[in-house]
């Protein structure tokens, strides 16, 4: 007989339909002609799905095996204990397991019987459906929205990886030839690594780790060079909370944001490493500042803009979808205003080549070099005009901004003073909805403005003027394209049965002291979660894992992309399947807009599932 806690934690573990939940069928016992009559329906399950209030600091792993060679009994393998019900818990908890890994196997020989170009086409139209949604934080009607700006970098035009490796390799050059680094780093062929950094990380400039930072501030993961810290060294830098005061971390910590931060992480890194595999002793804080000011050159100097744009066809990938995307949008009577913070000749290479030769007719407002984020926060800065013949810069006041040509500098200030010039020619304005009241101005909520870059972008939009803002995160796609693999989704359900289980037990243990027996078996669960989470940052495809999680808990990233951000999505291209005046409805507001799919409990007969260990 079972006892009512085992009778709930199998109810509680089979309610969230672990396989049809992830792969979309209808039946628990799928035969192979079911499985060929059926299309692949991949759902995104985040790693925060019923975990994200649960932390398991003492028992982490010291040291992360990117080869993941633990052995699958290992994964599945629970302990027992002498008290009866709470080993009854366990034998449960261990039994739906080995089931669910079972089962997970048997869809992947399945797979191996589906033709691989069918499968492919399907998926990548689940895929595709993924990266062109919009997702929503709050409310946006873009119905009363008339004036939308966008940013260039990673915005209007995507980089190829050959772009970070070209910064990369000249920030690495700066280091040795300026900075009088060891010439041997140039030697050893040290390249960008795109399976190592991630957005949303920081480095914290007195020890040289690089930091993955929850939205409480504590370092969930730390890289020291290529390899990982410790736990226990984190807890001892950080006091035993794995935090840092407010005050310490505006002085320690460097935040790497944007998508170009992510050749810095990845300098740093090897920096780092080079230092230690050779025993050269070094000052942390000194090595990252050169390396941070290496950078900065590699920008500032300008070499790396002639590169790309002497060779376009090798460093942007293809926007197939961004002409239609602000023709519709113009259409429908939205004015478009382009702010970059790159120089004229450089963005003209570039939307020339994504575009034609005739781009700046799109644009109510073209705007460069225009230093975001002073941008926002300049209270008087002019415009200067800017000879889109010759690059060069006119020496005339402007007094007004013309469709077609082409303006630098100035501040959000001014471009509201000249935009609202502009809007008093106008002899009818357009009657728009009473939801918000705005007076034509920029600085209210009838202006959306959509970039990459959090902090240079978007929050001083947001929180200085009150702008509606979007954020192009190109992570969201790929990220929902692996937590839909069955494999992520197996681990993601492994850990949601093994923190049901630690909840149930304890409840089955009781509100006295725990003996020494009791302790050991909440550890060992600990572990087998941290070495399921191991598993999904592996799936993931770098030491870090999600830009949104932090292992257990939402990243700094998140919070702050959350708490900035109206809309976001994997590119501007989503725009163009939502109509001019769409209504968009935050999906649950206590998560970002992507998390939420597929969190609807499903009932399920316990017998269909577990029966599934007997074939």
């Amino acid at each position: 007989m079972l006892s009512p806690n085992s009778i709930r934690l199998q109810v509680s573990f089979f309610a969230v339909g672990f396989f049809r939940y992830s792969l979309g069928w209808t039946t628990s016992t799928i035969s192979t002609s079911a499985r060929q009559h059926h299309s692949f329906n991949f759902v995104p399950l985040k790693a925060s799905t019923y975990t994200s209030d649960v932390s398991l600091p003492r028992n982490e792993e010291d040291d992360f095996a990117p080869e993941l060679d633990t052995d699958e009994d290992e994964l599945t393998k629970l302990p027992r204990h002498a008290n009866r019900a709470v080993n009854e818990i366990l034998e449960t908890t261990e039994k739906s397991l080995q089931a669910l890994q079972k089962h997970s196997k048997k869809l992947a020989e399945l797979d191996c019987g589906v033709e691989e170009d069918t499968m492919n086409a399907e998926f990548s139209e689940e895929i595709s459906i993924a990266d062109d949604k919009v997702f929503a934080n709050n409310y946006v009607d873009l119905g009363i929205v008339d004036t939308i700006g966008f940013d260039y970098d990673y915005t209007l035009v995507t980089y190829t990886n050959e772009l970070l490796d070209l910064i990369y390799e000249m920030a690495l050059k700066r280091l040795v030839n300026d900075k009088m680094y060891p010439p041997e780093m140039l030697d050893l062929g040290l390249k960008y690594d795109p399976q190592f950094s991630i957005r949303g990380l920081a480095v914290d400039k007195e020890t040289g780790w690089i930091c993955h930072v929850s939205y409480t501030h504590h370092v969930a993961v730390a890289w020291e060079g290529r390899s990982r810290v410790p736990t226990s060294r984190i807890f001892k830098e950080y006091r035993g909370k794995r935090a840092l005061r407010p005050s310490e971390r505006k002085k320690r910590l460097k935040p790497l944001n944007d998508l170009f931060s992510m050749a810095e992480c990845c300098l740093i890194a090897d920096t780092v490493q080079f230092f230690k595999d050779n025993d050269i002793p070094f000052c942390p804080k000194n090595a990252i500042n050169d390396i941070l000011q290496s950078v900065t050159e590699t920008h500032i100097s300008g070499d790396f803009h002639r590169i790309v744009a002497e060779h376009p066809e090798r460093y942007f990938e293809a926007t197939p979808h961004l002409n239609e995307v602000l023709d519709g949008l113009r259409q429908s009577g939205k004015r478009l205003i382009f702010v970059s913070n790159s120089p004229f000749w450089y963005v003209d290479a570039g939307m020339r080549y994504v575009i034609g030769e005739d781009w700046r007719e799109s644009w109510d407002a073209v705007i460069t070099s225009a230093g975001k984020p002073g941008f926002y926060q300049q209270e008087s800065r002019p415009f200067r005009e800017v000879s889109y013949t010759t690059g060069r810069i006119k020496f005339k006041k402007v007094e007004k901004l013309e469709p077609g040509e082409v303006y630098a500098e100035g501040c959000l200030r001014e471009l509201n003073r000249l935009m609202d010039i502009q809007d008093e020619n106008k002899s009818e304005p357009q009657e728009k909805s009473t939801l918000y009241s705005s007076g034509g101005s920029l600085a209210s909520h009838n202006v959306l403005y959509v970039g990459d870059s959090l902090f240079a972008d978007l929050v001083d939009a947001k929180r200085e003027f009150g702008w509606t803002t979007a954020a192009v995160t190109p992570e969201v796609g790929y990220e929902i394209d692996i937590q839909s693999e069955a494999s992520f989704v197996l681990a993601q359900r492994s850990i949601d049965l093994l923190l049901n289980a630690l909840r149930i037990l304890q409840e089955e243990l009781g509100t006295a002291a725990y003996s020494s027996e009791d302790v050991a078996v909440l550890d060992a669960l600990e572990r087998l979660v941290s070495k399921w989470r191991d598993r999904q940052t592996f799936l993931l495809g770098n030491p870090f894992g999600s830009i949104f999680r932090a292992r257990y808990q939402p990243s700094l990233f998140a919070h702050s992309l959350r708490r900035y951000c109206d809309l976001y999505m994997s590119s501007v291209s989503a725009l163009r399947n939502y109509s001019p005046q769409h209504r968009f409805y935050p999906a649950d507001a206590r998560l970002l807009g992507h998390e939420t799919k597929g969190m609807e409990p499903e009932c399920w007969a316990l017998e269909d599932v577990m029966s599934t260990e007997d074939q």
